[in-house]
This record gives C-alpha cells, sequence and structure tokens, in this order.
C-alpha cells in the first residue's frame, strides 16, 4: 500500500489553500489601491470624474532600492499649442499613506508636458498620472516600482 499519496494530496491542498489566501489577500490590496486612485481623482478634478487609458506615460525605476528617493518622470501627449494643451497633471500613489504625491500646473506656453522629480513610496506600487486636458477630459497612465525599503510609515 503506497501510504505517500494521501500525503502528497494533503500537502498539495494545503499549498492550494494558502496560495488561494494569498491571492485573496492581494486582489483585495488592488482594489483598495484602485479606490484610494479614484478618490484622489474625484477629489481633485471633482467627483463624478474619470480618467481614460493613454495619453499619459508614468516612468519609475522598477526596482527602487530606497522608497525615500523615487525618481519619477512624467510625459503627456499633447502639441502644447494654443487650442490643444494639458491645464492640469496629477501624480498619485496607489498605496502611500497620503495618495496625492504631486501636481503640476501647465498651459499652451508651457511648450512640452513634461515634468521630472523624485517621490517617496511607502511601499511597492502602482504610480498614476493623471492629466486634464483643456477640453476637460482627463487621460492617465501609471508606473510600477519594487521598493526594497520603505517610507512614508506613519
Amino acid at each position: 500500500m503506497n501510504r505517500n499519496l494521501p500525503r502528497r494530496r494533503f500537502l498539495q491542498a494545503a499549498v492550494a489553500l494558502q496560495a488561494s489566501g494569498l491571492l485573496s489577500s492581494a486582489a483585495a490590496d488592488a482594489d483598495t489601491g484602485r479606490r484610494q486612485v479614484e478618490q484622489a481623482i474625484a477629489d481633485f478634478f471633482g467627483a463624478g470624474r474619470s480618467a481614460q487609458n493613454g495619453r499619459v506615460t508614468v516612468s519609475v525605476p522598477a526596482i527602487s532600492e530606497n522608497g525615500y528617493s523615487v525618481p519619477l518622470s512624467l510625459a503627456v501627449d499633447s502639441p502644447m499649442t494654443a487650442d490643444d494643451y494639458v491645464r492640469r497633471v496629477l501624480v498619485v500613489s496607489q498605496s502611500n499613506p497620503l495618495p496625492i504625491v504631486a501636481s503640476f500646473e501647465l498651459g499652451p506656453k508651457a511648450g512640452l508636458a513634461q515634468m521630472s522629480t523624485r517621490i517617496r513610496l511607502a511601499d511597492s506600487q502602482r504610480i498614476y498620472g493623471i492629466a486634464e486636458m483643456h477640453d476637460g477630459t482627463l487621460w492617465s497612465g501609471y508606473g510600477h516600482s519594487i521598493v526594497t525599503l520603505a517610507a512614508c510609515v506613519i
């Protein structure tokens, strides 16, 4: 009689149950992060507004060894003319205690809709850029960084 088979099945089931718990936890964290981003957009741009994906490129390092100073570059696809320009840009963190990281006001005389700065990140997460265009439409993009030493711990 083979006694290893039931033990193997038991171990497979235990690993599967643990993995399903981790997946549900990750899904809950993602849902919380999504709601935090949506609330930040509503607080900054006004309730009932949502952003379309595209036109915004957010660049952060794939791995940030120190969350206290993470370089971020953001660019919006816009000709920046009197007829087509970016009004405002919002940078939102998915997991920081304070989600709004930075905001910028631009206009047609800005020339380019590009900016660079350094931000603090509390954990590995997505960083969103939301741009409000001259016609009131909102466009978004994001970058993701894995943080090895967290910052913004309250």
